[in-house]
């Protein structure tokens, strides 16, 4: 990468000086995965209580524009991570590699968008659909409490680029 593509603004994260890949600041990634589980956690509780997929669509469609936002337009235009930037703003940063999260990131949203189809076009059962919005709540729920990025492992382990500044430190071991 050449030095006038650094000093171009990356779609998701920022240039730190001598980063050869963009990061973004975990502690806020993490803390927009909380919100979401806390909102798709509170929609799956009203779905099975009352039977209906109904309660999950306004946070299917939230959560899918949510992740949308976050992979074309930038982590910037993405509410829960604004809201997450908030709430963290006081903390010290965590930087880790925004490559490998916009990979976890494309995972939510195709789920997400699976999620929304089953309840529209396909109305598939409500079991369905709580498969996967169960999927994402799991997966959500590993990377604020834990802070496990299963979309992290599997870009490490499907694409032939390395990550980099990986949370857990286990970038350096991957190599």
């Amino acid at each position: 990468m050449t030095t006038t593509e650094q000093r171009a603004d990356p779609v998701v994260g920022a240039w730190l000086p001598g980063d050869t890949v963009p990061v973004v600041d975990e502690n806020a990634v993490r803390t927009a995965a909380g919100i979401l589980l806390l909102a798709g956690g509170s929609a799956v509780a009203v779905a099975l209580a009352t039977g209906s997929t109904r309660p999950l669509q306004p946070f299917g469609m939230a959560f899918l524009l949510d992740m949308l936002a976050r992979i074309t337009l930038g982590d910037r235009w993405s509410p829960s991570l604004s809201l997450a930037r908030l709430a963290v703003r006081r903390r010290r940063p965590h930087w880790v590699g925004a490559p490998q999260k916009v990979f976890a990131w494309s995972l939510g949203a195709v789920i997400a968008g699976a999620a929304c189809l089953s309840m529209s076009i396909l109305a598939a059962p409500l079991a369905v659909t709580l498969a996967l919005c169960g999927t994402c709540l799991v997966l959500l729920l590993l990377e604020a409490a834990f802070g496990i990025c299963v979309g992290c492992m599997l870009q490490r382990a499907l694409t032939s680029t390395p990550p980099q500044h990986c949370a857990d430190g286990s970038c350096a071991s991957a190599h």
